[in-house]
């Protein structure tokens, strides 16, 4: 079987706003959207933490910690026509990362 190519980044509000008609995951770290855009193309993802979560500093470190997560093994398993938004909460940052990483996953998945 191929590597699976990396996602691609959503970078628009446009694009952020249009997965929110999606379906919602929601978890303890943090809420994962899918959207299906039905074009069989490479999957896109998308990383928000909102005010809520902290100053910039807390926000851009759980910020980085799911990017990290996705890379290291979570987009294997999108989905390709799909569109990813995870919002991050500030458990991100006292969960494990291994548990992170098992949750992104699970959630990415669409299971329980």
């Amino acid at each position: 079987m191929p590597a699976a190519k990396a996602p691609e980044r959503l970078l628009k509000r446009a694009e952020f706003l249009a997965v929110r008609r999606g379906e919602k995951r929601r978890g303890r770290l943090f809420l994962v959207e899918v959207l299906d855009r039905g074009d069989g193309g490479v999957p896109r993802v998308g990383f928000t933490v909102t005010k809520k979560v902290g100053n910039a500093v807390v926000r851009n470190r759980v910020r980085r910690r799911l990017k990290e997560a996705v890379r290291t093994g979570a987009a294997v398993g999108m989905a390709a026509g799909h569109d990813y938004v995870i919002v991050g909460r500030d458990d991100v940052l006292s969960a494990p990362f291994a548990q992170l990483q098992a949750e992104l996953s699970r959630r990415i998945h669409g299971t329980r």
